[in-house]
């Protein structure tokens, strides 16, 4: 019939055709779409190469939260803790004591001192020394690449917590005798302290300051190395009997238990004079006291006057 035609073998009938080309046109129209810069594209499409923004405005300031802060640039200062202060104030105290004393604070973070103005001025240290002669001894036995045995170990207890002055002259023996005094001279930076002119250990010369750097020598290890730090100051946690007094009695009960102590104490015949000492190992400090006083007054004054002395540079509580 006129004006119609009947497709070919082999050859797509319109319907294909027009099929084909909505098809095509669909695919440009979503193209144009997700195109950047398209007048077509929708506004929430993400830009290639650029994540979308959260739809979520509080779950993106809770990620922020969880970033860490932007380190300070060049100049700028550093923010950090502030650190607690120690538990005793820096000032001078005038008590009612008869005799000599001076004492001495050492911030084991800072290695700042502060003290009495006599704090330089030296006195004999009696059994106060035997936590160096024990931490001396221990050091250099590593240092030989040895190790004491049970027993070795159990006199070093006894001269550490019951100030065994029979174990005490060993291990000074052992060590060198005035030659340990030398090491602790130069291991622990002391700059008042000097060796006994008969070269015992109980005419050792020590002043204040250079006690609370001895407390810090033992604490941080150079003394007794790494290796027996924590087993010399815990055996000093451990003082017990006649030792126990001074420093750490100045503080509650629940705090004393973990104050490191080593004492000395002796009647000075050829003076005519006690010598109490007292050295203490905190958490974050160092302090020692030292006192003399006429020998008539007997040991306990002194031994109180330790803790007195302690408890007038302490700071308020509550």
């Amino acid at each position: 019939m006129a004006g119609s035609r009947r497709a070919l073998p082999g050859e797509p009938s319109p319907l294909r055709l027009i099929i084909v080309a909505v098809v095509l046109i669909g695919l440009v129209l979503v193209s144009l779409r997700l195109l950047p810069g398209s007048p077509l594209a929708s506004p929430a499409a993400a830009t290639w190469g650029v994540p979308s923004a959260p739809a979520d405005r509080d779950a993106a300031a809770s990620d922020r939260s969880r970033r860490p802060s932007p380190s300070p640039g060049p100049g700028e200062p550093v923010s950090s803790p502030t650190p607690k202060p120690l538990p005793f104030a820096d000032r001078q105290i005038d008590l009612d004591l008869d005799g000599w004393y001076g004492w001495s604070v050492l911030d084991r973070r800072t290695g700042d001192i502060f003290g009495s103005k006599n704090m330089g001025e030296t006195s004999t240290t009696a059994s106060l020394i035997k936590a160096w002669i024990v931490a001396d001894y221990l050091r250099r036995a590593d240092e030989a690449g040895q190790t004491p045995g049970s027993a070795k170990l159990a006199d070093a207890t006894r001269i550490i917590r019951d100030s065994d002055n029979t174990r005490a002259e060993q291990f000074y023996t052992s060590v060198g005798r005035a030659a340990s005094i030398r090491r602790l001279i130069s291991l622990c930076e002391t700059t008042d302290s000097s060796v006994a002119a008969d070269g015992g250990w109980s005419r050792t010369k020590l002043s204040p300051r250079d006690t609370a750097r001895l407390g810090a020598c033992i604490a941080d290890g150079r003394a007794a190395g790494p290796k027996w730090t924590r087993w010399l100051v815990d055996e000093m946690r451990l003082v017990r009997g006649a030792g126990d007094f001074g420093i750490r009695k100045a503080f509650p009960a629940a705090e004393q238990k973990k104050i490191a102590i080593k004492n000395g104490w002796i009647d000075r015949t050829r003076e005519q004079e006690m010598h109490i000492n007292c050295l203490a190992i905190g958490d974050t400090w160092t302090m020692g006291v030292m006192v003399r006083y006429p020998i008539g007054m007997g040991y306990e004054y002194g031994m109180r006057n330790c803790q007195k002395i302690t408890e007038a540079v302490l700071r308020p509580t509550g």
